[in-house]
């Protein structure tokens, strides 16, 4: 089976994900800003737990291929996602100390204590199931929303969230990362237990998503 299988196997939680009302108005500039800095704020939380579980996949990895496979992404989180992340909370206004501050969203807690006991309890394989749909599911979006005549750049606010999602380099990294992910999973049939399993996982962790969009709309809702 190939990653493809998955996003297949779950296409109404993809689609739902993917195409959230959230990215649309993030791509048409019309998205409430305190739903955007309300989400900045807990992509940052959920970014340091995203690195811990990245760093899992070493510790999990039976191999030095696997181990090495893992080791950019880490740094590439670290050195690179969550320093632009921190810069760009900075024009909007937010610190780095303010982030460390904020009180995680239950959403929040629940989509990366999920990763992180995927990893845990399973093997490799089923770590990396929770972690694709943030990684490919970004760079689907970025190249969507790129792509769709609905998207509007010139005074959009959101404009630089959307470069940085389609952008060369990260498609590239991403590209890279799935292609590991579908070594992984070669030697798993789709109808076998273990298939069904990842499936599920794959399942969880983009509903997930979903709900991490939602949360900021929820968010704005409780201020009003």
């Amino acid at each position: 089976m190939e990653y493809q299988d998955l996003i297949d196997a779950c296409f109404e939680e993809w689609q739902a994900y993917t195409e959230h009302d959230f990215v649309l108005q993030i791509a048409d500039g019309s998205l409430d800003e305190r739903c955007f800095l309300h989400y900045l704020k807990q992509d940052f939380l959920f970014l340091k737990h995203y690195v811990r579980a990245y760093a899992l996949a070493i510790y999990k990895a039976d191999n030095l291929e696997d181990m090495r496979r893992a080791l950019p992404s880490v740094q590439a989180l670290l050195d690179t996602e969550i320093a632009h992340h921190v810069a760009y909370c900075t024009q909007w206004g937010i610190s780095e100390a303010e982030m460390e501050q904020e009180t995680e969203a239950f959403g929040t807690v629940a989509y990366t204590r999920f990763v992180l006991d995927a990893g845990m309890s399973g093997d490799l394989v089923s770590l990396y199931a929770a972690l694709a749909p943030c990684s490919i599911g970004y760079a689907a979006i970025g190249n969507q929303r790129m792509q769709s005549p609905d998207t509007k750049l010139d005074g959009n606010p959101f404009r630089s969230w959307l470069d940085m999602y389609a952008s060369e380099d990260f498609q590239s990294h991403v590209a890279q990362g799935a292609q590991h992910f579908n070594s992984l999973l070669e030697e798993v049939e789709l109808d076998s237990l273990k298939g069904r399993q990842l499936i599920e996982t794959f399942r969880t962790a983009t509903r997930m998503e979903i709900a991490f969009w939602q949360q900021g709309f929820d968010h704005i809702k409780q201020e009003d």
